[in-house]
């Protein structure tokens, strides 16, 4: 997937400025491809140069205007052939699994705390996902509804269940890391011997 991928799926929704689509990126699509502004904004040039977009001034504030960007018939076809595409899959970049597999040169309390975070941060995705997952079944999920606005009733189902699907794979890869980083921290104490505990005056 690509920048420009992920910003084509915003868009088949509704035109956007690009501050508009910053915001999706936080609460849409950046739970599963993450892009700063910095980024956004130079490729939505692009995309309008190479005929996937085109761009409309907007009123914006009192006094502002705004680029507003529509996708093209161009730009349709373009997200609907990588969709009918099959992934190519990259080469691994994990920093958390190349640390743990040199955990021996740190010591056990660092490996604990790294472990301990690891866990932590997972555990918020979990909670993320699944709020999200609570927003779709309870007909919340904003992002979805304005999808489901543009779509006719006989694929609002298909539209919801995949939304649905991708959200429970996260959950389930979250849930992953948090027994994994709960099993580093049981190797720890095995290899090392338990922690030991805070008594009086210790922190």
């Amino acid at each position: 997937m690509s920048l420009r991928t992920a910003l084509l799926a915003l868009l088949t929704v509704e035109p956007m400025t690009g501050y508009d689509l910053h915001k999706r990126f936080d609460s849409s699509v950046g739970y599963v491809w993450h892009a700063p502004d910095s980024q956004i904004y130079p490729e939505l040039r692009k995309m309008e140069r190479d005929g996937l977009l085109v761009g409309k001034e907007v009123p914006w504030g009192q006094r502002g205007r705004k680029t507003e960007y529509h996708v093209t018939e161009a730009g349709i076809e373009a997200f609907r052939e990588w969709m009918n595409g099959t992934l190519e899959y990259g080469r691994e970049r994990d920093p958390m699994h190349l640390k743990a597999a040199y955990l021996e040169w740190a010591e056990p309390e660092a490996a604990r705390r790294q472990l301990r975070a690891h866990e932590e941060h997972h555990r918020a995705l979990k909670a993320q996902w699944e709020e999200q997952i609570r927003e779709i079944d309870t007909g919340h999920s904003g992002m979805l509804n304005r999808r489901l606005a543009t779509l006719p009733k006989n694929e609002h189902r298909a539209a919801t269940a995949f939304k649905r699907f991708t959200y429970q794979g996260l959950v389930a890869r979250a849930e992953q890391e948090i027994e994994w980083a709960r099993q580093g921290l049981a190797l720890v104490d095995e290899l090392y011997g338990k922690e030991p505990e805070a008594g009086p005056g210790r922190r």
